[in-house]
């Protein structure tokens, strides 16, 4: 199964980032891609510059806006890749039929049981919760300019942090301070698990698990659809688009040319 060719007859492919990032963290990818699909980084409900939603933001919520959202602006039925909760919002929209075929990037929900309320600590505490991040917060940008800095708060999704040039730093922590959706997307994420029961089989779906995610561990077998890819990405983190972007893109390619499954 394809996607309908866009402009310049090539396949769309659809980017959405995970919980408190925003379309920014593509940057390092998108001109790799350029050439070969016809790319669309969004901003999920409740980040970036997209209000949040009015229901329960969980992944099959969010697919479901990010779905309305691309039809609204003529992009039917493309290819879809996603990072960590993005990655679950891609494998819904494939569920949903909404999607041509799934790359998942370290996917969120593939964990046997709902995690709980979160208990503190990675970047986000390190960056909005900590007295350093209360002390430091007015000179955020000035800090993040020193590889030592975003070492210390990337370095839970980076294999890394040092990659990140310093804006793109600043932007990330700017979106885990002030997402505006981000506690709700979180609790709907920790509470939800991702149900491969019954998934379409003539959609291609492709895991590429980070190597060195410290984050979450690689899904068993049976956590995954039927027939879906898997692979691992060695010596990238769980956001691993700065940590390596050819890889990225490599990744996204084949996976958005992969045939549906015999």
């Amino acid at each position: 199964m394809s996607g309908a060719a866009g402009k310049g007859g090539l396949e769309p492919l659809l980017l959405i980032h995970g919980l408190g990032g925003t379309r920014s963290i593509w940057e390092p990818v998108i001109p790799l891609l350029d050439g070969e699909r016809e790319v669309h980084a969004i901003d999920m409900p409740g980040f970036g510059q997209a209000p949040p939603l009015e229901v329960e933001p969980t992944a099959a919520n969010l697919a479901r806006a990010v779905h309305e959202e691309c039809s609204r602006n003529g992009v039917e039925h493309p290819h879809v890749a996603g990072n960590s909760l993005g990655g679950w919002v891609a494998l819904e929209m494939g569920r949903f039929g909404w999607a041509a075929s799934v790359t998942a990037l370290s996917p969120a929900g593939l964990w046997s049981r709902p995690l709980g309320e979160p208990r503190g600590g990675g970047a986000r505490m390190l960056l909005r919760d900590s007295a350093w991040a209360q002390a430091a917060r007015p000179f955020l940008s000035l800090a993040l300019r020193f590889p030592a800095t975003r070492r210390a708060a990337f370095q839970s999704i980076a294999a890394h942090p040092e990659r990140i040039p310093a804006d793109a730093a600043h932007q990330l922590a700017l979106g885990w301070l002030h997402g505006e959706g981000y506690d709700a997307a979180n609790r709907a994420m920790r509470n939800h698990v991702f149900e491969p029961a019954g998934y379409p089989e003539d959609v291609p779906v492709t895991i590429a698990w980070c190597e060195r995610d410290r984050l979450v561990g690689p899904p068993k077998r049976h956590r995954r659809p039927a027939g879906a890819r898997f692979l691992v990405l060695p010596g990238v983190g769980h956001t691993p688009t700065w940590d390596d972007p050819a890889l990225v893109a490599q990744t996204l390619l084949e996976g958005s040319a992969a045939p549906a499954p015999a």
